[in-house]
């Protein structure tokens, strides 16, 4: 029986970017289908808090928000992508704000109201717009209720793509196999474009302020299928996730850094001023390994980020979502200071695309974390997250409409044939293996790297390779196994971008070459399948 579906576009991913594509095709009677690996919120969207960075301030500009992107891209930023996004800041802002996202305001002492603008590292001016400090939720939130609404969007929860379908006649994608995850069977979905907004991959380390969705299905889909992956050395590691025991993946805001909140050691003194003269206002790559290097030189569990002498009523107005939740762990952040680690946070490298979020592959494309657009470079700077999804999300959106009705429907496709393979019956492979990859990951490819410890992971990779690759052959899917499977491709990618780079840059901090190799124009890194 066939359990085939057909789209105009099929969107996986339902995340800012993702959502906000479908909603700007649905307004022109296209027929979208977004597919979400989990629930609707289940992605780093709803857990996004910062903000979203964009020039609003009279004091600011354009050229500033530009010039601190490439600075904290450290020479590998694409200008005309860094431009073409800055510029389209306030308009995307405005458009999520029509959409019913409510951001913080203030009121100024003439009387206006106006957006309140929070300051991050890396920014030399206050320019983000926020909705306390709980934004990605108000915006996920916003989008959801939007697509629900909307005759021409198909929301598909629990649906995990188990391969991407291209016509190799053509080199052009025609659509997915998808696990229903509910209903444990793999249907066939074909579109006239497919859009990956799958998101990054820190799920590949052990410690990640990323939610479980993170495992770069996205960036794994693209490689098989055949598309250049660039950059994936640069893994950000953001420097201030809760260490608590029974906390699991929180961040602390970069905002508690940018009001004023001070890293100190245990015994209460402060660091990062040895480290960079922004101090605690440096890009997110110097803070992470100034406090990386704090703990492994003193043996300690963790740094603390301190905020506790501003008033209690701008702790609580400000920062409510990491007040309540540290106080559940006996924390107040009004009277102490919060401990806190590195863990990997962002995926700046992914799947190569162009001004439009075209991939190599004909109809395929993708926008957001899961692609390499070049507007981060060698690290990303805060809050250019958000703006990235929206500004690819309308770009793809244009392009689309307009070859749409020019893209033929796929011929027929097979249906998934699982009739040589049958129940897993030692799940525990799976699990074991998953943890196996996310220790080493962590511990040969990290904050710091060496040419040994790369060596080493590769070594561990090539067999994870093949131990899967039997388990697959043999077993249905289950969607821990597909996100395995992808997470060992990712692995793979990370240390051979990783192991190219004879230098250190931005993200990419490696012991057998500590300076940045000013010697030639800075390369980013490309992988051809």
């Amino acid at each position: 029986m066939s359990n085939s579906k057909n789209y105009d576009v099929l969107i996986i991913g339902s995340g800012g970017a993702g959502l906000s594509l479908a909603l700007r095709l649905a307004d022109y009677s296209v027929r979208v289908a977004v597919l979400s690996k989990f629930a609707l919120t289940a992605g780093s969207t709803y857990y996004a808090q910062g903000g979203i960075s964009a020039v609003f301030d009279a004091d600011d500009s354009i050229e500033s928000h530009i010039d601190d992107t490439l600075d904290a891209g450290a020479g590998l930023c694409n200008p005309d992508i860094v431009r073409l996004t800055v510029t389209h800041g306030k308009k995307s802002i405005n458009w999520l704000r029509e959409q019913g996202v409510v951001f913080t305001e203030e009121q100024t002492a003439d009387g206006e109201i106006k957006l309140h603008l929070n300051r991050e590292g890396g920014h030399s001016h206050r320019r983000i717009v926020h909705t306390a400090d709980a934004t990605g939720k108000a915006v996920s939130l916003s989008l959801i209720e939007r697509a629900q609404e909307h005759t021409n969007i198909t929301l598909l929860e629990h649906h995990n793509v188990v391969e991407l379908i291209t016509d190799k006649t053509d080199k052009r994608v025609v659509g997915a196999y998808v696990l229903d995850s509910k209903q444990q069977q793999v249907n066939t979905i074909t579109a006239r474009v497919v859009v990956l907004a799958t998101g990054g991959a820190s799920k590949v380390y052990l410690y990640s302020t990323n939610p479980q969705s993170a495992t770069g299905d996205g960036i794994a889909l693209a490689w098989r299928a055949g598309c250049q992956i660039s950059n994936m050395e640069f893994m950000q590691f953001h420097p201030t996730c809760l260490y608590h025991p029974h906390a699991q993946s929180f961040l602390i805001s970069e905002a508690v850094r940018g009001e004023g909140g001070k890293l100190i050691l245990p015994d209460g003194s402060p660091f990062m001023h040895k480290f960079d003269a922004r101090a605690e206002l440096a890009p997110r790559d110097i803070v992470a390994r100034a406090i990386d290097h704090e703990i492994k030189k003193r043996g300690i569990d963790c740094v603390y980020l301190d905020i506790s002498h501003k008033s209690e009523a701008f702790i609580r107005e400000h920062f409510p979502t990491i007040y309540e939740t540290c106080l559940k762990f006996d924390i107040d952040i009004t009277k102490q200071p919060i401990p806190v680690v590195p863990a990997a946070h962002y995926t700046c490298g992914g799947v190569l695309t162009d001004s439009y979020a075209r991939t190599n592959i004909t109809n395929l494309y993708a926008i957001g974390e899961v692609a390499s657009t070049g507007l981060h470079g060698a690290n990303r700077m805060a809050s250019n997250s958000l703006l990235e999804c929206l500004v690819f999300a309308e770009r793809a959106s244009e392009d689309i409409l307009q070859k749409l009705a020019a893209i033929a429907p796929a011929a027929a496709i097979p249906d998934w044939d699982e009739s040589q393979v049958i129940d897993s019956d030692e799940e525990v492979v799976v699990s074991h293996n998953w943890h196996e990859l996310r220790r080493f990951m962590w511990d040969y490819v990290g904050i710091v790297r060496t040419d040994k410890r790369l060596d080493r992971a590769m070594n561990r990779v090539d067999l994870l390779k093949k131990e899967i690759a039997e388990y697959y052959a043999h077993f249905r899917v289950t969607s821990d196994l597909l996100e395995l499977r992808n997470l060992v491709i990712v692995a793979e990618l990370i240390i051979r971008c990783a192991k190219q780079r004879k230098e250190s840059r931005g993200l990419h901090y490696t012991l057998d070459y500590p300076e940045t190799d000013d010697s030639q124009p800075p390369q980013n890194t490309v992988l051809t399948p």
